[in-house]
């Protein structure tokens, strides 16, 4: 996400290469699930799409950033209780 892109009230943060971009954005890459075995994909794959849906189509807040995160967490949670 470039400067002339980000507005007031958008959550920013800088990324180690100086690009600039929304906080939710860069949660994104943690909601990744290639990586688990295929019995923990099938829990976190639909939570990555749901997370997928909601950077792109709610606007860039604090608010958002906040549920991002959350949403991580709760992911998680409930790749760790498969494991149960």
């Amino acid at each position: 996400m470039s400067d002339d892109k980000l507005k007031k009230g958008d959550e920013v943060v800088q990324g180690v290469s100086g690009l600039k971009m929304s906080l939710s954005t860069l949660l994104l890459k943690h909601f990744g699930y290639d990586h688990l075995p295929e019995h923990l994909q099938e829990v976190s794959k639909p939570i990555c799409e749901l997370a997928k849906k909601m950077d792109e189509e709610l606007p860039h807040s604090i608010e958002k950033a906040v549920g991002m995160r959350k949403l991580l967490e709760a992911k998680d949670c409930f790749v760790r209780a498969k494991l149960d």
